[in-house]
């Protein structure tokens, strides 16, 4: 059996996309027999360090393809590996007509496409919806995302699979390091700043922090990541709630947002786009609550004993529920088996079923 898995970027930047198809690389090679090859085709990766690929791959990775953003090139990669495979794993939809292509010079292969989020959440273009209609299965992070595209493909359920995202065991390699109590209330929240990610619910957290402040006056909120939003958000913040309550500590590597996820008291991400949501178990495996928001995936992630949710958007609820999570005596033990149902040994198996079972 000879795989291909086709990725948009893998270590180019850090999102929750990258970190899930690195664990499906691993997966796909720890699978893989004594005679069966894994080869890897990425778009945006220019080089792929051999330290941190090593992790992720052993000697069943006969092939790695970096394009460096060359989308010519990353089509003549795939086509030229998918000849004499037997599959290949699509990492995002925007490449499944690629995967589509392989398959009509090559009938025999089957093709697959992991199906993340908000990429999957809209309408679909005639040559998006020919590839989705060919592919062997689809296989959804979420069941949100399973919903989403089978009502908006018409495709048969037995055409799909729930593989829910993991921990990456490389991040998150100390579950069991002891605890910290952060000196003040800190709520955290970890995602993209960008323009065109609003929804991810930062200005609902500032504009939210001045109630929060009333009845938790030294609660702080800190967040951390990048983007073209920032200087729009640095802005509100200092409106409502000036003097250095909201901390933006920009982009840090993978050491630092452990720390962090340590220190916090509280995470917190209420956005409505979230196909699953990475960050919230993250979190929980350091024995941290989470807040969220009552939409998209998050409500498959968050549980009682683990945190709250909030309606998308509403500031006031918002503000109530940090206060209340703030205060609440949570069972840390509890909040890091919630975690671990999400382990990678969890996802492996889920995959290994996925691939195996007859559509």
């Amino acid at each position: 059996m000879k795989t291909i898995l086709l990725c948009p970027e893998l270590f180019a930047r850090e999102s929750g996309i990258q970190r899930i198809l690195r664990l499906y690389l691993k997966a796909l090679v720890d699978l893989a027999g004594d005679r069966d090859e894994v080869a890897l085709v990425v778009l945006n990766d220019a080089e792929m360090p051999d330290a941190v690929l090593r992790r992720y791959a052993g000697d069943r990775l006969i092939a790695r393809h970096g394009c460096g953003g060359r989308k010519a090139a990353f089509v003549w990669r795939a086509l030229r590996a998918a000849a004499g495979a037997d599959r290949i794993v699509c990492g995002h939809l925007g490449q499944l007509p690629v995967a589509w292509l392989a398959r009509w010079l090559h009938p025999r292969l089957d093709y697959y496409l992991v199906a993340h989020g908000i990429e999957v959440w809209k309408p679909y273009t005639w040559l998006e919806r020919r590839a989705l209609h060919g592919a062997r299965r689809i296989l959804c992070v979420s069941e949100f995302t399973r919903r989403e595209v089978q009502g908006r493909s018409g495709l048969p359920a037995a055409r799909f699979a729930v593989v829910p995202n993991a921990l990456d065991p490389y991040f998150v390699d100390d579950i069991d390091c002891p605890l910290l109590s952060a000196p003040t209330p800190v709520i955290l929240s970890v995602t993209r700043l960008d323009s065109r990610e609003r929804y991810k619910g930062i200005d609902h957290l500032i504009a939210a922090l001045p109630a929060v402040r009333q009845a938790v006056p030294d609660a702080r909120l800190r967040v951390i990541g990048g983007g073209d939003d920032l200087a729009r958000l640095k802005q509100q913040a200092e409106q409502v709630a000036p003097g250095g309550a909201v901390e933006f500590a920009g982009p840090v590597d993978d050491a630092a947002l452990r720390a962090a996820y340590r220190a916090c008291t509280l995470f917190a991400l209420p956005s409505r786009g979230e196909g699953f949501g990475i960050v919230f178990l993250e979190a929980m495996a350091h024995g941290k609550p989470c807040l969220g928001a009552r939409a998209g995936a998050i409500p498959e992630i968050i549980d009682e004993a683990s945190g709250v949710l909030v309606d998308y958007g509403d500031v006031t609820q918002i503000a109530a529920q940090l206060v209340w999570a703030l205060h609440h005596p949570w069972d840390a033990a509890q909040i890091r088996l919630r975690a671990a149902q999400f382990s990678y040994p969890v996802f492996r198996e889920r995959l290994r079923q996925a691939l195996a079972a007859e559509t």
